[in-house]
């Protein structure tokens, strides 16, 4: 048999099972993840050695960085939380997502909690051979403070190298949960950071990026001088794809492993699993928990019906999560009762039964009583809610109508609405909107329930000054450990907080397990809790895959 070049046999295939699998839409083929020039052959037995250590994989088309890979614009945080692949951090968190180091070798914070000093590796250099030392570390900080458009860096005041291996954090205030900020910044080099870094980067991590097809595919090559213990996988291919697409690349045999949805979960591919990991990739919505008003811009604020905690209240026990988890999601995810289920700072508390009756009985007791047509009345008022979703997710339009479902059988008569993100944040301070929320950091906690100066928490209107005390608290304290007493604290104290018996002005639905169709003969790493976004975090510890 003649035989072909890859990215010719790659571009044939591809066309072919992308027709076919994508409702007859033809997919573009990505080039050759071996990164071969078009009419180089490759050989059975160079496919083989190749095959043995590197692998491909496949991620959403919105994981695509698109700014590149610099960390001043996001790379290593949101969507793209990674541990050290380009850059090196100076922390890195494990798989119970406790701390530890990389570049590190110590930290110590001043008992004001103003200045953090940290001590660094003596034997790290970037990929251009330059040594890694404190300056560029210090470089790094001052320059994502200043430019960061993902992180807040509001909390530092300025970084400062005292010594080639030490470097000092000075802080605007006290900020405990600092070593997990430390452990998504990755350092770069002060000499060879510019405007074009993004698309070049040069780092200290466990890989180097060799090529980027932009809408296509990228590709890595481990680090031949990393400090570390050296990556099993020698290339890693990256493809960006949607969801149709990389089904019909697994199909053809041309990923190793491809993201997938839960749609997907009862299809079968020959010579492939279905992989699941655990997340904190969480589904909820808002419930806008002060009265219907208007701001001075005239949008409207509040919420009548959901003001009353009570009703709240009854919406938490009122919804069957398993059933929701079942439907919607083939099972694969679990119930939340939070925005931070299974991490260190989550408070049991929070978690409920499935209490329909009890749901009931609180509508009641708030005078929302059935109607002739089962909808619940007050006043003459209707009990309605309109439930806003992100038009362009399926999965969230999916968990809305459940939820819909759900509460007309409470009493509850609820529309729902896909939207823009561009109208999305402030009508949802008058209405629900089911987001999506999920990091290795308590400060999400913070961002959503923590008033700012205005007098409201920012993405729906809520307020308690003992659950802000708490959160400062937690922000000041000395040690994690005691921060993560505060921050279960500012959940529930046993007299308020967030939950069910306090405020509960958010209602949690589930976290979405993460799907993969691997081959079967992959081996691929035990996995920490994901975070939001299906993306870069499996490719966490690429570096010990292997091939079976």
């Amino acid at each position: 048999m003649r035989k072909k070049t890859y990215a010719a046999l790659l571009a044939a295939v591809m066309a072919v099972s992308f027709t076919a699998g994508c409702g007859g839409k033809t997919a573009e083929a990505p080039v050759s993840p071996e990164g071969n020039e078009a009419g180089t052959e490759l050989s059975a037995e160079d496919a083989e050695g190749a095959a043995k250590d590197s692998v491909v994989v496949v991620m959403g088309v919105n994981s695509e960085p698109e700014s590149g890979f610099d960390p001043a614009y996001g790379w290593g945080a949101g969507e793209h939380v990674h541990e050290p692949l380009i850059q090196s951090t100076l922390t890195v968190t494990k798989t119970d997502l406790s701390i530890d180091y990389d570049l590190a070798t110590n930290m110590q914070a001043s008992e004001d909690g103003l200045t953090w000093t940290v001590t660094i590796r003596e034997d790290v250099s970037f990929t251009d051979g330059e040594p890694l030392t404190a300056e560029d570390v210090a470089f790094t900080y001052n320059t994502v403070k200043e430019s960061s458009s993902v992180n807040d860096f509001t909390m530092l005041k300025e970084a400062v190298a005292t010594d080639e291996k030490t470097v000092e954090f000075h802080m605007e205030r006290p900020y405990s949960i600092w070593p997990y900020t430390m452990a998504i910044v990755g350092i770069v080099p002060e000499h060879a950071y510019g405007p074009a870094y993004g698309e070049n980067p040069v780092g200290s991590g466990r890989y180097i990026m060799k090529q980027w097809d932009k809408g296509q595919q990228i590709i890595f090559e481990a680090n031949p001088d990393y400090y570390g213990e050296a990556p099993k996988m020698k290339k890693v291919t990256v493809l960006f794809m949607d969801e149709d697409a990389a089904y019909a690349a697994s199909m053809a045999g041309q990923a190793d492993l491809a993201y997938t949805a839960a749609s997907y979960s009862d299809q079968t591919i020959n010579g492939y699993q279905l992989l699941s990991f655990e997340s904190v990739d969480n589904r909820g919505f808002n419930l806008p928990a002060a009265p219907a008003s208007t701001d001075a811009r005239g949008n409207a604020v509040g919420n009548d019906l959901t003001a009353d905690v009570r009703v709240r209240r009854a919406i938490n026990i009122g919804i069957d999560r398993e059933e929701m988890i079942g439907n919607v999601l083939n099972g694969y995810g679990t119930a939340a009762y939070s925005v931070c289920d299974k991490m260190p700072w989550y408070n049991d508390v929070a978690q409920v039964d499935y209490d329909p009756e009890g749901a009931a009985a609180l509508l009641d007791e708030a005078g929302w009583l059935a109607g002739s047509d089962g909808i619940r009345e007050r006043d003459g008022v209707r009990a309605e809610l309109n439930i806003l979703y992100p038009s362009s997710d399926s999965v969230r339009q999916a968990l809305a109508a459940d939820t819909q479902n759900q509460l007309k059988e409470l009493g509850i008569n609820a529309t729902i609405e896909g939207v823009g993100w561009d109208t999305a944040y402030t009508r949802a301070q008058a209405e629900p909107l089911m987001w999506g929320w999920g990091a290795h950091t308590p400060m999400e906690l913070y961002n959503i329930y923590h008033t700012l100066e205005g007098g409201s928490a920012e993405y729906s209107p809520y307020s308690n000054e003992k659950v802000d005390q708490y959160m400062d608290e937690a922000l000041a304290a000395t040690s994690l450990e005691a921060s993560n007493d505060l921050w279960k604290k500012a959940q529930w104290d046993g007299e308020t907080g967030i939950t069910q018996e306090g405020d509960i002005p958010w209602i949690w639905l589930c976290n979405i397990d993460h799907l993969y169709w691997a081959r079967e003969d992959l081996h691929v790493a035990d996995q920490k809790l994901h975070p939001h976004g299906h993306g870069w975090s499996i490719v966490n510890n690429v570096d010990q895959w292997y091939w079976e």
